[in-house]
C-alpha cells in the first residue's frame, strides 16, 4: 500500500503555528480624589441642602433650641453620610471613603479658617470706636479714670511693657533653646533622652504655676521687686520648651549626607552645625521661633504675678511694675465701664497687629531657603570676589614686569 505525503509537508519539514502573543497586563487606572466635576459639585450641593434641611426639622420639631452652634454642628453631622451615599451610587467603597475624607479635611480647615477671621473681625468691630483716637496709641492711663471718655488715655504703657518683657524673653530663650536642641540633635546617650522627655513636659505646664514660682524664687527668696525682667522670666520658662522642641524636630529633618560631607572635608563638629546644620535649618528655626513668641506674647497671670500692674509709662524693666497688653485687655475687660471695654478690645487689636507685624518681619528676616543669601550678602561678596581677583591680576603681572626690567638690563 502506497502512502502520499500531503503536498504542504512534502519535501519541507512542517511548520509550527505562530504563537499567540500574551495580552499586556492590565494598568490599572490612578483615582484621581482631587479632581472635582460638575457633578461632584452638583452632589455637594445636594447633600449640603438635605443636611441643612433635616438639620432644621430636627431643631425645629424635635430638638427645639434657638442655639446656632447647635444647628451647625448637626447639620455637618449629617451632611457627611449623606456625601457618602450620594457618591455611593456611581462609586465603589474605596472612593467613597477617599471623597468623605476629601470633605472632611476641607471643611475642618474653611472651619479653623472661618474661626480666625472671625475673631480678628469681631474684635476690630469691637475696638473701632477707641482704634479711630491717635491718644490711645501715644499716651498712658496714669491721669485717666474709668469714667472718662474714649478721648483720654491710651495704652503706650502696655505697648512698651509688651515689648521689652518679649524682648529680654526672646534675648534668654532663643540662645539657650537653641542650644538645648542642637545638644539633643548632636549627642546620644541617657542624659540627652531625660533632657528631652522633661523639655516635653514642660510643655504642659500651667502658666500660673510658673508665674508662682517666679514669684516664690526671685521676688520673694532672692528679694527682687516686681518688675518687667521678672516678667520676662517667667515668659521665657513659658517658651523655653517650644523652643527647644520644636527646633529639635526641624534639626532632625537636615539630611545626614550633608553633615557627613562636611566632617570627610575636615570640619570639626562646632563648624559643621554653624555653617551647614543650622543655615540648612533657618526656615524651621523661624518657624519654632514664632511659635515660642506666640505662646509667650499672650500670657497674662504670669505677668500679673511677677510684674505687677500699673497705669503710667515705664521703661525701667529692673523696678517698678510693668502692665502688658494682655494683662491690660484682661483687666480692662472685666470693668463695669463700657468705655474701659472698648479699651480692652482696642488693646486686643493692637496685640493682634502687633503680632502680626512680628511674624511677618521674622519671616523676612529668616524665612529664605537654605543657602539662599540675602542682597546684602551678596553684594559684599561680589566686592570681595573683585578684590581677589585684582589681587590675583597683579600678582601674575608683577613676574612679567621684572623679567622685562631684568631683560632690558642685560641688554644695556
Amino acid at each position: 500500500m502506497t502512502t502520499t505525503t500531503p503536498p504542504h509537508t512534502a519535501g519541507r519539514p512542517a511548520l509550527d503555528a505562530p504563537a499567540v502573543p500574551e495580552a499586556p497586563p492590565a494598568v490599572e487606572a490612578r483615582r484621581s480624589t482631587a479632581a472635582r466635576g460638575r457633578a461632584d459639585v452638583i452632589i455637594i450641593i445636594g447633600a449640603a441642602v438635605a443636611a441643612l434641611s433635616l438639620a432644621a426639622l430636627l431643631v425645629t420639631r424635635m430638638v427645639p433650641t434657638s442655639n446656632l452652634a447647635v444647628f451647625v454642628v448637626i447639620a455637618y453631622l449629617l451632611f457627611l453620610p449623606l456625601y457618602g451615599v450620594l457618591v455611593s451610587l456611581e462609586d465603589d467603597g474605596r472612593t467613597v471613603r477617599d471623597r468623605i475624607a476629601s470633605v472632611a479635611v476641607h471643611s475642618l480647615a474653611v472651619l479653623a479658617l472661618l474661626a480666625l477671621v472671625l475673631i480678628i473681625v469681631f474684635t476690630f468691630f469691637r475696638g473701632e470706636p477707641v482704634l479711630v483716637h491717635l491718644n490711645l496709641y501715644i499716651h498712658d492711663m496714669q491721669k485717666t479714670g474709668p469714667l472718662d471718655p474714649l478721648t483720654s488715655g491710651g495704652i503706650v504703657h502696655a505697648e512698651a511693657g509688651t515689648l521689652i518683657e518679649i524682648a529680654i524673653a526672646l534675648l534668654i530663650t532663643v540662645p539657650l533653646g537653641l542650644t538645648c536642641a542642637v545638644f539633643l540633635n548632636e549627642v546620644r546617650g541617657v542624659f540627652p533622652r531625660v533632657v528631652r522627655t522633661v523639655a516635653e513636659a514642660m510643655t504642659a505646664l500651667p502658666s500660673i504655676v510658673v508665674g508662682l514660682f517666679i514669684l516664690a524664687l526671685w521676688i520673694l527668696t532672692l528679694g527682687f521687686p516686681q518688675s518687667g525682667l521678672a516678667a520676662a522670666l517667667a515668659i521665657s520658662v513659658m517658651m523655653f520648651p517650644i523652643m527647644i522642641r520644636a527646633s529639635d524636630v526641624v534639626l532632625r529633618l537636615v539630611p545626614g549626607s550633608l553633615k557627613e560631607a562636611s566632617y570627610a572635608m575636615g570640619a570639626p563638629r562646632w563648624r559643621t552645625v554653624w555653617h551647614v546644620v543650622l543655615p540648612t535649618a533657618r526656615s524651621g528655626l523661624t518657624t519654632s521661633l514664632l511659635l515660642a513668641t506666640a505662646r509667650g506674647i499672650g500670657e497674662t497671670s504670669p505677668v500679673l504675678l511677677t510684674a505687677g500692674y500699673g497705669n503710667s509709662l515705664n521703661l525701667n524693666p529692673f523696678s517698678g511694675p510693668m502692665v502688658s497688653l494682655p494683662l491690660f485687655t484682661f483687666i480692662s475687660a472685666n470693668s463695669p465701664q463700657k468705655t474701659m471695654v472698648d479699651r480692652a478690645f482696642g488693646a486686643a487689636t493692637v496685640l493682634l497687629v502687633l503680632v502680626l507685624v512680628l511674624f511677618a518681619l521674622a519671616r523676612v528676616l529668616g524665612g529664605r531657603q537654605a543657602g539662599e543669601l540675602s542682597t546684602r550678602v551678596q553684594r559684599r561678596r561680589a566686592q570681595e570676589s573683585l578684590r581677589d581677583l585684582e589681587r590675583f591680576v597683579s600678582r601674575d603681572r608683577t613676574p612679567k614686569r621684572m623679567g622685562a626690567q631684568m631683560g632690558g638690563g642685560h641688554g644695556g
